[in-house]
């Protein structure tokens, strides 16, 4: 047998060991390489992974976007309805986000209905659009108290890998940004809208934001942008959005509590990974 092919056992052996050891104590094999001060991925606790969004992917939807983050892909689209406005906001449309964690994407999903983590996230991608007043529901009005747009945002994760927050919004932004609606006009004595076929406009954000999240490991160690590996072993995990003036919309922590300077250290990476996304 040749060194190389004895090389190349060795490896492998190495390798098989490292994963069955990983699979049965993940956690100290995550603070082995903390220790070291990198992590299992390759990355610094500061460093993210990288980040592309495509738009106008889908031709049958009003808007869309493809984001990938690290090995976490979310494919969104946005489909634009008429409805009828609620009595007490006669002026204001609907926004309805919703995010999808198929089977398909991950082993740790099954098929059925939705999760109670797809149920979770979707509230929070409801909550962190409306925080952000990014897109006024009074811009999706056709017609005060007779017919307003509703817009359906909704994402599907092709491959997970962690942090399904951050990819989500950053798809779910990056597809209302490439949204365009019909020209529509409303019959006041008919109660009937009719929309233009050649007339288009786009919807328009006011704000530019992103949120970033991270993961805290014995409340000393913060790893910024998480993968489904780390996720569930981290002691705490925290998401800041911030827009690209800096200004701080939101923070959400779970897990537990974090000190005052954690959570500063965490709202200025967030402000410096805002600028890097808006580049």
């Amino acid at each position: 047998m040749s060194s190389s092919s004895v090389t190349n056992s060795s490896i492998t052996d190495e390798t098989l060991r490292a994963q069955i050891f990983q699979r049965l104590h993940p956690r100290v094999y995550l603070e082995r390489f903390i220790a070291e001060k990198i992590r299992p991925d390759g990355r610094t606790f500061d460093e993210w992974r990288t980040v592309s969004v495509n738009v106008g992917s889908i031709s049958t939807a009003d808007g869309s976007a493809l984001v990938r983050m690290g090995d976490t892909t979310i494919v969104c689209g946005v489909k634009a309805e008429i409805a009828e406005p609620e009595l007490d906001r006669p002026e204001q449309g609907f926004l309805v986000p919703n995010i999808d964690l198929p089977a398909i994407c991950s082993p740790k999903f099954k098929p059925g209905p939705p999760t109670e983590e797809a149920q979770v996230l979707s509230d929070r991608l409801n909550e962190a659009l409306v925080a952000s007043g990014a897109l006024p529901l009074s811009s999706l009005c056709i017609h005060p108290g007779k017919a307003v747009w509703t817009l359906y945002v909704d994402c599907t994760c092709i491959n997970y890998d962690g942090n399904a927050f951050d990819a989500a919004l950053l798809a779910m932004l990056g597809a209302l940004r490439n949204t365009t609606l019909p020209k529509a006009t409303c019959n006041e004595e008919t109660g009937r809208t009719t929309c233009s076929r050649k007339t288009r406009s786009p919807v328009q954000l006011t704000r530019n934001f992103a949120s970033t999240s991270f993961g805290v490991l014995d409340t000393s160690h913060v790893l910024s942008d998480p993968t489904a590996f780390e996720e569930p072993l981290m002691d705490v995990t925290l998401t800041v959005i911030v827009d690209d003036r800096g200004e701080l919309i939101s923070t959400t922590e779970s897990g537990g509590a974090i000190s005052e300077e954690t959570l500063l250290r965490c709202i200025n990476r967030a402000k410096e990974r805002v600028l890097q996304l808006k580049d």
